[in-house]
């Protein structure tokens, strides 16, 4: 071969090798390149543009109810974490020392009280929390409760019984406060009733201190009725507040009616709207007579002192009298009983000649005593006796239900 075409063949042969060596250097790179930048894209440590990480939000704690004064005490600590959990919430009672016991949430962001401040008082609220960021937070707060111008004691009618003890179907319920109520709403609205099985019912006030509650007619045996007076906190009025709260639970027990007739001078048993007997009565007089219409049983006692001064007629009134008699039932407190009268065996059945009291014999005395009980009812007709007042223990009963629910500050 020439020498010219020699030369031309090494050049064409170096092109090839040293062209292809460029090649696969190029790929090389361009591959370094490409896992050079998944690697920075994934690295964690970057923020949003590649920068630094977002800082953690710091805990906000709140309180409630706000710092101030005239707060009720019924009203509830609440203290709210937000961005962090609470570590420790204490509610102390300034003048005394001691704490207020809460609860705190599962998930620990929020704190509430669980009991009832005391009237009067200044409380020192402290909450620590810790946040997100891993930093505590102290929020602090002074509480002070309302101080009323009197708290008025609910005394229930009947007391809370002992168990065992029931009453019968005209049992009236009532609560009478030590102090004037001048916003009778608020009371009734403190007030719920519940029984059992479901029956209607309305409060009526006897007087600015007193309220009672009645079905429209007389309880269903063996109902149950539970009294619940969440007065604490409540204002009555004029700055009077409940002083506490209250709740009874009374048992019905099987209808028991005595009807006494003035003309007849016989008493009617009625045992769950049966006649089961009839007893021969003397009933009052006409210058003192016995009153008219439903009469309800308040106490009983074997033997009770009769004093006519305890109602206002004493000596020297001709018409006063004091006297030891058994088997004795309250039936109002104008000085009226069913109870036993040997002296008057002679007009039982025939003539009115007592004080206001349904007289009976002894073995009819002692039958009614152990028959009838406390709510138990004796009606009274035809007698010149106006009718029971309202007022008197329980002359609830002589209200129609109309009549009774007017009383009502709910019902107007």
């Amino acid at each position: 071969m020439a020498r010219g075409g020699q030369q031309s063949l090494a050049r064409e042969t170096a092109r090839r090798i040293f062209g292809t060596k460029r090649l696969a250097v190029g790929a090389i790179v361009a591959v370094a390149l490409s896992l050079t930048a998944c690697s920075t894209s994934s690295s964690p440590s970057a923020g949003p543009a590649g920068g630094a990480p977002a800082p953690r939000p710091v805990a906000q704690v709140s309180i409630s109810p706000s710092p101030g004064s005239g707060i009720n005490p019924t009203t509830p600590v609440v203290v709210q974490a937000v961005h962090g959990k609470l570590t420790t919430v204490t509610v102390t009672n300034a003048s005394k020392g001691n704490t207020v016991a809460g609860a705190l949430s599962p998930d620990g962001a929020k704190w509430t009280s669980t009991e009832d401040l005391a009237y009067g008082a200044s409380y020192r609220v402290v909450a620590d929390a810790t946040g997100t960021d891993g930093k505590t937070v102290t929020q602090q707060s002074t509480l002070t409760t309302v101080s009323p111008a009197a708290q008025a004691f609910p005394a229930l009618t009947p007391a809370p019984p002992a168990p065992g003890l029931t009453f019968g179907v005209g049992q009236i319920i009532g609560v009478s406060f030590d102090h004037k109520v001048t916003d009778r709403a608020a009371a009734e609205n403190a007030l719920t009733v519940t029984t059992t099985p479901s029956q209607p019912g309305s409060w009526h006030w006897i007087d600015d201190r007193t309220l009672h509650y009645r079905p429209p007619s007389y309880w269903q045996p063996g109902t149950t009725v539970k009294l619940d007076a969440k007065l604490y906190g409540v204002n009555l009025g004029s700055g009077v507040y409940g002083k506490t709260d209250r709740s009874a639970t009374y048992h019905i027990h099987d209808s028991w009616i005595a009807k006494a007739d003035g003309a007849t001078d016989q008493m009617q048993i009625v045992h769950n709207g049966a006649v089961v007997g009839t007893m021969p009565i003397s009933m009052g007089k006409d210058a003192t007579p016995t009153h008219s219409g439903p009469h309800v049983i308040s106490d009983k006692q074997q033997q009770v002192v009769m004093d006519s001064c305890t109602y206002g007629v004493c000596p020297p009134s001709p018409k006063a009298y004091k006297s030891t008699e058994f088997w004795a039932e309250r039936i109002s407190n104008d000085g009226e009983f069913v109870h036993e009268n040997p002296a008057s065996v002679g007009a039982q059945g025939s003539t009115n000649v007592s004080h206001g009291c349904i007289n009976l014999n002894p073995q009819n005395a002692q039958i009614f005593f152990n028959e009838f009980g406390l709510g138990d009812v004796v009606e009274a007709v035809n007698t010149p006796g106006g009718p029971l007042p309202i007022y008197d223990t329980y002359g609830d009963w002589e209200l129609n239900w109309t009549q009774w629910q007017a009383g009502s500050a709910l019902h107007h």
